[in-house]
């Protein structure tokens, strides 16, 4: 009985620190390793942000998406590989920035370890969530850009849109519809394509 109150006892404490720094730039890794189990979070600058379990659409698309990618991969026989969420990548290499892209390309492999990528990935998918159009379209586009991701799309299954940033364009955004065929920059001859997807 003893050994019950204390996990619980460690367990709200963990819960106190955690609301104490809420709001503050004080959040470590140390943090998002500490949460319960099930729950999810990214951290910006020291600064944490929890994340919403996703739609079902959204989740057709991740899944569509990176067996695409994969198969492409797998067909050329190239090096990198693709990772869906929750997969972690440790953006800056320290203790106060942490995300977990939809999808995450790399194809440096010394940038893979068993937690997850240490550095940018080269290519990587974010599909909108209600709760995550701010997140997505306007602080990780800015993180991305800063720590060297080559590419960059925001998939938007309401609008039935796509936004791509390409390093050496990153100002200059292109602007797809779902009806397009839509070229993977950082590959040679991958098109992906919405409209065939099974997205009911």
């Amino acid at each position: 009985m003893e050994v019950r109150k204390s996990q619980e006892w460690k367990e709200l404490e963990r819960e106190d620190r955690f609301m104490a720094i809420r709001g503050a730039k004080g959040y470590t890794i140390a943090d998002i390793e500490a949460l319960p189990e099930g729950e999810r979070a990214e951290l910006i600058d020291g600064e944490m942000f929890r994340m919403d379990a996703p739609m079902r659409i959204h989740q057709d698309i991740l899944i569509q998406l990176a067996i695409e990618i994969g198969l492409y991969i797998r067909k050329k026989k190239g090096n990198c590989k693709v990772y869906p969420a929750p997969f972690g990548v440790y953006i800056k290499k320290d203790k106060h920035n942490y995300v977990e892209p939809d999808i995450s390309v790399i194809c440096d492999r010394d940038r893979l370890n068993q937690k997850g990528c240490h550095g940018a990935p080269d290519w990587v998918i974010e599909i909108l969530s209600p709760s995550s159009v701010k997140m997505d379209c306007e602080r990780k586009v800015k993180l991305y850009q800063e720590t060297g991701v080559r590419e960059y799309w925001i998939v938007d299954a309401e609008k039935k849109a796509v936004t791509v940033y390409r390093a050496g364009h990153w100002n200059e955004p292109a602007q797809h519809s779902f009806s397009e065929r839509i070229k993977a920059g950082i590959f040679e001859d991958l098109y992906l394509e919405f409209s065939q997807m099974d997205l009911m």
